[in-house]
């Protein structure tokens, strides 16, 4: 079984690229240019999503999903509008793929009768250790 989900759809063209000004470095550009990229993608409207999909993704990424339904990501660490969207995309991706990666069901298991009895011989030699640092009872 494979520990990685690839997704493989392509959601470049329900894209929406909103530019502006980015807090980040630009020196004398920094007031001028609008280096600042944020992606939009409107999750229930898209149409290469199946329903499960965008059910996922809503529950996983609610806390980047407005009341309208759309996926907000920002990208402003580059001074490059360019760079900043290419980022903008590759996080997106990330957080999708992150998002559609089915959680491994835990194994139960239980510690062996060696590892038990280690950590009780190691209780009791802790406990008279700190009996020993105790002063006597007279």
């Amino acid at each position: 079984m494979k520990d990685t989900y690839q997704f493989t759809k392509d959601l470049s063209s329900e894209f929406e690229f909103i530019t502006s000004r980015s807090s980040g470095p630009g020196g004398q550009n920094v007031n001028k240019v609008n280096s600042r990229v944020e992606l939009r993608f409107s999750v229930f409207e898209s149409k290469i999503l199946s329903e499960d999909e965008k059910e996922i993704i809503f529950r996983k990424l609610y806390h980047n999903i407005n009341k309208e339904g759309i996926l907000s990501v920002t990208a402003q660490t580059e001074r490059s509008q360019i760079l900043n969207k290419e980022i903008a995309i590759q996080k997106f991706y990330q957080w999708i793929e992150l998002a559609l990666t089915p959680v491994k069901p835990r194994k139960k298991t239980r510690p062996t009768r060696s590892s038990v009895e280690k950590r009780k011989t190691d209780k009791q030699q802790q406990s008279k250790k700190k009996e020993n640092r105790r002063k006597p009872d007279y």
